[in-house]
């Protein structure tokens, strides 16, 4: 007779909860959570993304949250090894972990979109890597280019405004002018 006891499995529902900063790392994030998973010795059966919103309160500093959605099998015991894990994480904000019982094989298989999210994680990169070139050729030395455009316009503004409204410079030099100039108009006789 042996004393080994065959751990007891389960199907559990898993939602955990990212923050924008590690969701920017879309691949990243889907990497860890395979990787606590699997530390707990648990089996994905299906995953998918089920929403990106915003926080009804600041967890972390955090306004907004992307939420996975993950059924795994993973043995009874491990599961308080898998919340802590995420407690721990800085990628991870929150995890809720509930029994999946009262679901079937077939809704749970429904509910795999793992390629849709690889697509994602490949599209993130993709604009990430697309952000950071268009940053580095948006480099310029000197004054922006909007500073360096405005002058060259006022200019131009200026006898519009000039003709409405003179400028603080302009009374000051115009009856300096006309002085000058009213007693030359004068004929001598």
């Amino acid at each position: 007779m042996t004393t080994e006891t065959a751990a007891r499995t389960g199907v559990y529902e898993c939602m955990f909860l990212a923050g924008q900063a590690a969701a920017a790392q879309f691949g990243d994030l889907l990497t860890h959570i395979n990787e606590l998973i699997a530390r707990a010795n648990g089996e994905v059966i299906s995953m998918r993304k089920w929403d990106d919103r915003r926080l009804a309160y600041e967890i972390d500093k955090q306004k907004r949250g992307v939420y996975i959605l993950a059924y795994i099998n993973c043995p009874c015991d491990q599961v308080g090894h898998l919340e802590r894990d995420v407690q721990i994480s800085d990628r991870l904000l929150r995890v809720l972990v509930t029994s999946a019982a009262h679901l079937s094989a077939e809704e749970i298989a429904a509910a795999d979109d793992r390629q849709a999210l690889q697509d994602e994680a490949k599209m993130r990169a993709e604009r990430a890597e697309a952000g950071e070139e268009e940053g580095a050729s948006k480099v310029r030395l000197g004054a922006p280019e909007q500073a360096a455009a405005a002058p060259a316009a006022a200019p131009a503004e200026a006898p519009a405004e000039a003709s409405t409204e003179a400028p603080a410079e302009a009374p000051v030099a115009a009856p300096a002018e006309a002085a000058v100039e009213a007693p030359t108009e004068t004929p001598s006789e």
